[in-house]
Formats: structure tokens, C-alpha cells, sequence
């Protein structure tokens, strides 16, 4: 079978008694990076050297196959850098190449960024999103947080200590400068720091530089409260831009809480 395993995200405390015994037994380990195990191994005093694929971004679609085919014989455990597999990390190719192949999947479950960010956060957690990383361009990141703007779940993001600082000004520029947002930064380190406040105060403390591994928390957009009318005029506006009928109806109800029936047959009576 295929094994995702989750591995520490910063302190090797987190290390499971599950993962510990994967490693200790594993025959093979397909990892994000070999060198980044072979610590691993060395840091949790496991003896074990197992055969070491490398499955990263640029290769996880070509080794999918090969992978798969060692599983039907042995177990293949699978490791991130950090975290799980397959979470904004290599492992979504294998695991679908292995499900398709009838080959079994499984997880050792653990730390991971986007959920401990999450609870830490302080903002709603009943219902949110992972974005992964925002577009490294301004331009791009700007259009792809203005396609978010009226996302109601929270929303969760990895970021560049590098970009962090312009991130938050496009967030206050696109979503609003009142708009509750948390950089949540070195999770489970020694120097773990969680900082909360609007997107202009997290700017102005990001100008100063930030480092480290940063997860960044978004709150998410507040019901708008809107006319049958108005949200009639809104799905117009989208389906002259190109989108079909039945999909801005969609988008527009849920956006404002107006039923999509309505909006749907408003919007063909005024066409």
C-alpha cells in the first residue's frame, strides 16, 4: 500500500510513535527531499536505512507509476519535508495514480500547518479554505485575492517571509483594510509567534521584515445584505462578462444569501 505520512513541522517532538515505527520498518520511503529523511532518520536515533526515492514537484508525475507498481508488492511510505503529503506538497499525482490502480492508501495522521495555524488563529474554524501559496506577482495576486473577496469561510494561505509585506497590503488594498487577518510564523518552534489584527496594522508590522516559515489567516468576507433586485443587477453583471446564467446565480446567492432560484428567474425575466 501507499503510506502518507505526516512529519514534524517544526518540533521534533511531534514526531508520533506511528511515524517512528513506519521509519524504523519501511522498506522503501518516497520523500520530497532524501537528504531532509536521512535527518530525519538520524534525529529520532532510527537505525533503519530504507531504499530512497525522491518524488518532488518536478518528478511526482513520472515516478507516480513506478511508485504505485512497487506498492502492489511492499508498502511505500510517503514524506513532505514537513507535514503531510499531498497538502501543498508532492503526493496528489501518486495518490491518484494509486486509487485509479486500485492500490491501497492510508495515512499515519499529524502535524500539520494549515490546521495548527487554523485553530491558533482565533477566527472562525466551523468552515474555511486552504489557497495554498498566493501568486508570487503582483498583478496575479491581486486578481486572485479580488476573485476571493466575497469568500465567507476563512481562508488559508502559505507565504513567503520575503513577499509577506506586500501580500498584506494587496489584502488591505483588495479586501479591505479592516479585514481581520493572522500571520501565524515558526509554528511549534522555539520562536512560534502568532500576530493578529487588521491587514493596514499587519502591514505597517510587516514593513519592518519578517522571518521564518508563515502561514497567513484570513477572516472571511461578512453576509452582505442585498436586494432580489441588486442581485439580479449582480448576475447580469457577471453573465455579460462571460459566466453562464446557472453559475452566476450560484455565485451571487451564495455571496448575499438570496436564494439562486430567484436570482436565476430574475435574471431571465430582465433579459
Amino acid at each position: 500500500m501507499i503510506i502518507l505520512a505526516a512529519t514534524p513541522i517544526g518540533n521534533l517532538g511531534d514526531a508520533s510513535q506511528r511515524l517512528r515505527d513506519a521509519l524504523a520498518s519501511a522498506e522503501v520511503i518516497a520523500a520530497e527531499d532524501t537528504r531532509t529523511t536521512v535527518h530525519l532518520l538520524r534525529a529520532l536515533n532510527i537505525e533503519n536505512r530504507p531504499r530512497l526515492i525522491p518524488l518532488h514537484e518536478h518528478n511526482e508525475v513520472a515516478k507516480a507509476t513506478e511508485i504505485v507498481e512497487l506498492a502492489r508488492e511492499a508498502d511505500v511510505l510517503v514524506l513532505s519535508d514537513a507535514g503531510m503529503p499531498a497538502i501543498s506538497d508532492p503526493g496528489f499525482p501518486l495518490v491518484a495514480a494509486a486509487t485509479a490502480a486500485g492500490v491501497t492508501v492510508t495515512a499515519l495522521p499529524g502535524p500539520s500547518a494549515v490546521i495548527t495555524a487554523l485553530a491558533v488563529s482565533g477566527l472562525p474554524t466551523d468552515r474555511f479554505c486552504f489557497e495554498g501559496f498566493l501568486p508570487r506577482k503582483p498583478g496575479e495576486r491581486r486578481k486572485a485575492l479580488a476573485a476571493l473577496a466575497r469568500e465567507p469561510r476563512t481562508m488559508v494561505f502559505f507565504e513567503s517571509p520575503n513577499r509577506i509585506a506586500e501580500a498584506l497590503a494587496d489584502v488591505a488594498t483588495t479586501l479591505g483594510p479592516e479585514r481581520r487577518v493572522v500571520v501565524a510564523r515558526e509554528l511549534t518552534k522555539l520562536f512560534e509567534e502568532v500576530k493578529r489584527g487588521t491587514a493596514a496594522e499587519l502591514t505597517d508590522w510587516a514593513s519592518a521584515g519578517v522571518k521564518g516559515e508563515i502561514v497567513l489567516v484570513i477572516e472571511g468576507a461578512a453576509p452582505v445584505a442585498a436586494s432580489l433586485d441588486g442581485g439580479v443587477a449582480q448576475v447580469l453583471e457577471l453573465v455579460a462578462s462571460g459566466t453562464r446564467l446557472k453559475d452566476a446565480a450560484a455565485e451571487v446567492a451564495e455571496a448575499t444569501g438570496l436564494s439562486k432560484r430567484d436570482l436565476y428567474e430574475g435574471a431571465l425575466a430582465a433579459r
